[in-house]
C-alpha cells in the first residue's frame, strides 16, 4: 500500500508538471470600474482557445490561458480592451481588471419617407427594389435575404479563389488559424450567447483579426445584401461568414 501511495504521488506530479510545461494555467482576475465598482456579467473571452466566462456578482472570473494569450473583455456601457496573460499574472495567479465607462453623444436622426405621386408609373421607380438570394441563418425562422442574385454573384467567390489581390482569397487563405475559430465560436456557451445579443461586430472581430469594415466587405464580396450586414446580429454574421468560407473551400477544391 505505501509503494502504491508513493507511485501515486509521483505520477500526479508528473502529471502536473506536464500540465505546466504545456503552459496551460488556471488563471483569475476582477474587475472593476474606474470608482473600483466590483462589475457582474463582464464577458471575458480567451481569443485563443475561444472559451469564455462571465464575472460573478463580485466581478470575479476564472479560466484557463496559456502565457501571451489575449483576453477580449466586454459589456455594455464600458470600452471593451484587450489584456495579455502574462507570466506575472500566472505567477500570482490573479488580478485587478479596470473597465472605462463610455461617453455617449445623441445624433439627430432625420427620416426621409418616400413621397409618393400616385401614379403607379412613377411611384415604382422612386421605391429601389432588390432581388435578393435567401440564406438560412441561427435565430431566424426562415432563410434570410442576402443580397442580389446575378450571374456575377457565384464568381465572386469563384474568382477570389484564383486572385491575390481579392479580399477573400487574403481572409480565407492567410488566415487559417483564425477561421479554425469559426467551428470553435459556436461550441462555448459563453461565446454564443455573446455574439447572439451583440450587433457591433466587436467581438467577432477580435476573434478572427480582422476590422469592422473587413467583416463588411467580406460578406459584401460573399453577396450579402447591405440591409443584412447592417441588421444581423453577431451569430448570423458569424454563420454568414462560414457558410461563404465552405463554399469558398469546395469550390478551391474543384
Amino acid at each position: 500500500m505505501r509503494y502504491f501511495a508513493v507511485f501515486f504521488f509521483i505520477f500526479f506530479s508528473i502529471s502536473l508538471f506536464a500540465q505546466e510545461t504545456a503552459g496551460v494555467h488556471s488563471i483569475s482576475g476582477t474587475i472593476q470600474n474606474d470608482d473600483n465598482v466590483k462589475l457582474s456579467n463582464v464577458n471575458v473571452i480567451n481569443v485563443n482557445t475561444v472559451k469564455g466566462v462571465v464575472t460573478n456578482d463580485k466581478g470575479f472570473f476564472e479560466l484557463l490561458a496559456n502565457a501571451n494569450d489575449t483576453l477580449h473583455i466586454s459589456i455594455l456601457g464600458y470600452k471593451s480592451i484587450k489584456v495579455k496573460v502574462t507570466n506575472d499574472w500566472i505567477k500570482n495567479k490573479t488580478t485587478t481588471i479596470h473597465l472605462t465607462e463610455k461617453a455617449y453623444a445623441l445624433e439627430e436622426v432625420v427620416v426621409r419617407p418616400y413621397i409618393l405621386t400616385g401614379y403607379l408609373e412613377i411611384d415604382a421607380k422612386l421605391i429601389p427594389t432588390k432581388e435578393n438570394y435567401r440564406y438560412s441563418i441561427s435565430g431566424l425562422p426562415e432563410g434570410y435575404e442576402a443580397g442580389e442574385y446575378s450571374p456575377n454573384a457565384f464568381g465572386r467567390v469563384l474568382g477570389s479563389i484564383f486572385n491575390p489581390a481579392d479580399m477573400l482569397y487574403n481572409f480565407f487563405g492567410k488566415k487559417p488559424k483564425e477561421l479554425k475559430r469559426l467551428k470553435e465560436m459556436k461550441k462555448d456557451d459563453t461565446v454564443k450567447n455573446l455574439l447572439e445579443t451583440k450587433f457591433d461586430r466587436e467581438t467577432i472581430s477580435a476573434l478572427l483579426g480582422v476590422t469592422k469594415n473587413e467583416i463588411a466587405e467580406i460578406l459584401a464580396r460573399c453577396n450579402y445584401s447591405e440591409s443584412f450586414v447592417k441588421t444581423a446580429n453577431d451569430l448570423q454574421i458569424l454563420d454568414a461568414i462560414s457558410a461563404c468560407y465552405e463554399e469558398y473551400k469546395i469550390l478551391k477544391r474543384k
